[in-house]
């Protein structure tokens, strides 16, 4: 397994640093709760990264492959070497039946979906919706602070982390290493949830640059023999 890539586990907080470093995402549920960013839907626990997998900002990518582990790190990233400036161009009009099709009654600061495009209602008026399509972080610099808390060795841990961070869970799944490829077995789970072929592809991906291979099977077992 030729060029494999390391994968961490890391805490984090994000701030816009030109805008008083108001935090805008963390894996600190206490942090989220103060900043009156807290979502239910979201679980607060350290974020797995495959280090060099351009996921994150170079500056940032950097930062955490120098970082020792248990120490926390800081880094700011100026516009241009985050997500760059924003664009006018990017901030369009729509008619409000747009919206209307879709089941949508639009209002300012809320998520939409127009095409293969998001972006976040800007204003609603006169049957028109002025939407921003540029990415939330463009025109900002940002402020980092994380802390690796470990850096995972073991390959059916890392295979693990892998399912986890596409797929939610690994329980079921079993894995078998060689030099020149990863065989994954996938749990019964597998077989009747929709989502499997969605994060197969990201599992794919990220198998490939951990392990440095070129190669990921897949095997499904229909096994209908009597348990005893």
């Amino acid at each position: 397994m030729a060029d494999a890539k390391k994968i961490v586990r890391l805490n984090y907080c994000a701030y816009f640093a030109d805008m008083d470093d108001k935090l805008f995402d963390t894996t600190d549920k206490a942090a989220a709760e103060e900043a009156g960013i807290y979502d239910e839907r979201m679980t607060y626990e350290p974020i797995t990264y495959i280090v060099g997998s351009k996921s994150f900002f170079p500056d940032l990518d950097a930062a955490v492959a120098a970082a020792e582990i248990g120490k926390e790190t800081e880094v700011t990233i100026p516009c241009e070497k985050a997500a760059g400036a924003r664009n006018p161009k990017l901030i369009e009009t729509h008619p409000i039946k747009e919206f209307y099709k879709q089941e949508i009654n639009p209002y300012p600061g809320m998520p939409v979906s127009l095409g293969n495009k998001t972006g976040i209602v800007m204003s609603v008026g006169a049957g028109r919706v002025k939407v921003d399509f540029n990415n939330h972080l463009a025109g900002h610099d940002l402020h980092y602070k994380f802390t690796v808390t470990e850096e995972i060795t073991d390959n059916n841990e890392k295979a693990k982390a892998v399912i986890n961070a596409a797929f939610e869970s690994a329980e079921g799944f079993e894995f078998a290493f060689a030099d020149d490829k990863v065989v994954i077995t996938e749990s019964e789970r597998c077989k009747f949830d929709q989502n499997w072929m969605i994060a197969k592809y990201k599992v794919v991906s990220d198998v490939r640059e951990i392990f440095g291979v070129q190669r990921v099977e897949f095997v499904q077992v229909w096994d209908n023999t009597p348990k005893e």
